[in-house]
């Protein structure tokens, strides 16, 4: 028998508690669920479940995401060419993952077609601040990538174009969320079909959502560096692969509270070039899940919705694999911002503090 080292059996062990808490959320619900129910199921102790998670919600925060990350992809789905199908696709890859009632109980009551694990997602995110506002980040963050890929579909590279679009995304994530809740209460009222429709109709509103372009930082918080670069090992919510360095990028680091800055950046460069996200957090227990969650929940629906050239310039990486060190930069919290221009194998510009992105992107633009 082969024995395993010490990290072979704390992710053993982790695999093992998150299969076990899988099966203890969709029996028993979020509210109902107990860390001594998940210790049974996975045949270990108390204490050996919060040596890998600080709590219940650390673990049903987890559980979501690994579940995001490993989803199937959608059935029948293939990239769209026009801004309308993609939305409609968009839409529809979203709505195959909500419930629906197809029998009814002794009662009259309609049941739900399979448990799902997502019921008490937003009911958890509302109850308290410490996730409400990351999550507000992340929708708006999840906006932006829906934006710049609707964006990249429509042939506008000027970037002066990106707000218009987010703001549509930002309708379209409203109307998406607002059906999955109400599906959870009234499923057999939530019409997937009519809401795909509709999330393709609003890309041909007559006036779209106008938006003031804010004053944009400019470069004066770059510097030029000469610093050896090498590529961390990590992997790319976006695409769903190992992230990719080529020879010449903007990698932006983060804080979860400061997502929404990186349209600043994204408004200062040209659509074809190279980004890279890296969403850090002081909580790795439980806004780096939600994080991870957030982000590959919008990413299985854009990558097949939308052909892969229109997202082909963005990374987006959660930094709980040490990114942010390999980047030079070693603290990360919720509200930090730095950012990196990385020329093959040497950093040549950084930022760090307010409107580091968009500094970095100004001073980048300037040079191409």
């Amino acid at each position: 028998m082969v024995r395993l080292t010490r990290a072979e059996q704390q992710i053993r062990t982790r695999r093992k508690v998150l299969e076990a808490a899988k099966a203890e959320f969709t029996a028993r619900g979020f509210r109902g669920a107990t860390v001594d129910g998940i210790a049974e199921r996975a045949d270990l102790t108390r204490g050996a479940v919060y040596s890998n998670f600080p709590g219940k919600r650390a673990l049903y925060l987890s559980v979501l995401a690994h579940e995001a990350e490993h989803a199937p992809p959608p059935a029948g789905r293939k990239p769209a060419r026009t801004l309308p199908a993609a939305l409609e696709s968009f839409a529809g890859t979203w709505m195959q993952r909500i419930p629906r009632s197809t029998s009814y109980d002794s009662g009259g009551s309609a049941q739900l077609q399979s448990p799902n694990l997502s019921i008490d997602f937003i009911p958890e995110i509302t109850s308290d601040e410490r996730l409400r506002r990351p999550f507000t980040q992340l929708l708006a963050f999840d906006a932006i990538l829906l934006g710049r890929a609707m964006q990249s579909l429509e042939g506008r590279s000027e970037p002066s174009t990106l707000p218009s679009y987010v703001a549509t995304a930002e309708s379209i994530l409203t109307i998406l969320y607002g059906a999955t809740q109400l599906s959870f209460a009234a499923p057999e009222f939530v019409n997937a079909a009519h809401v795909m429709a509709l999330c393709g109709k609003v890309a041909t509103l007559d006036e779209p959502p106008e938006v003031d372009p804010a004053p944009r930082p400019g470069g004066r918080g770059a510097r030029a560096v000469v610093e050896a670069w090498i590529a961390p090992e990590c992997v790319d919510l976006l695409h769903n692969r190992p992230a990719r360095f080529g020879a010449r990028q903007l990698i932006a680091v983060l804080g979860i509270d400061k997502l929404a800055t990186i349209a600043d950046a994204l408004v200062v460069l040209p659509a074809q070039f190279p980004v890279t996200v890296v969403i850090g957090t002081a909580d790795p227990a439980e806004t780096a899940p939600l994080a991870r969650l957030a982000v590959a929940d919008v990413s299985r629906s854009l990558r097949h919705a939308f052909p892969a050239a229109a997202l082909a310039n963005l990374q987006v990486v959660v930094d709980d694999s040490g990114v942010a060190v390999a980047c030079g930069v070693p603290a990360v919290d919720d509200g930090s911002e730095a950012a990196l221009l990385v020329a093959r194998d040497h950093v040549v510009t950084r930022a760090e503090g307010r409107a580091a992105a968009a500094a970095v992107a100004a001073r980048a633009n300037s040079v191409s």
